[in-house]
């Protein structure tokens, strides 16, 4: 079982970016997913996050995550909004996030993450849908995470979005994928 763990912001697509990616797994991988998105306090600029279980066996737990194996940050400046997104998280837990500021990533590794994949999912948005809505993006930055593959990823981005959104989106997926560095 793989234990994940979305933060963002509203507006981000945290949401909407984790129902992709079980959809990926679930179409795509021959795994079972569940989403279990935290809904009241969503509102564009707040913070949101939303949990995801993966395995290999149908999924028969729907709770929230407490102990992440793969914490995904959608907004790097959460911590100053006094969000935790280490909570929970043990030695073999990795980190996604979406930043590439020498800085930043450091901090982010201090937190005890085993490994931390990073890159501007944002400005690669922005490049292809021209939005800095980076839910699609990141999904690339999972992938090269090994969580699913990129071609999974796409398909279900292709399916999602429609024709003319999906194509962007799944380019902007694959760019991501490429250009995500490992710390």
């Amino acid at each position: 079982m793989l234990q994940l763990k979305f933060f963002g912001i509203g507006g981000q697509g945290v949401v909407t970016g984790a129902k992709v990616l079980s959809k990926a797994v679930s179409l795509y991988e021959d795994e079972y997913a569940v989403t279990i998105p935290s809904y009241g306090h969503e509102r564009r600029g707040a913070p949101v996050n939303t949990s995801m279980i993966v395995d290999k066996e149908p999924v028969l737990l729907n709770s929230f995550v407490y102990e992440p194996d793969v914490v995904i940050v959608f907004d790097p400046t959460l911590p100053q909004k006094n969000v935790n997104v280490a909570n929970g998280i043990h030695e073999e837990s990795i980190l996604i996030l979406n930043s590439e500021d020498p800085e930043v990533v450091k901090q982010y590794k201090d937190m005890g993450f085993k490994k931390v994949y990073y890159v501007d999912a944002t400005a690669i948005a922005y490049k292809y849908i021209g939005r800095a809505i980076p839910n699609s993006s990141m999904l690339g930055a999972i992938a090269k995470a090994d969580i699913c593959s990129i071609e999974s990823v796409q398909k279900a981005i292709a399916e999602t979005f429609g024709k003319k959104a999906g194509d962007k989106n799944a380019e902007s997926a694959r760019e991501t994928y490429e250009k995500t560095a490992e710390m």
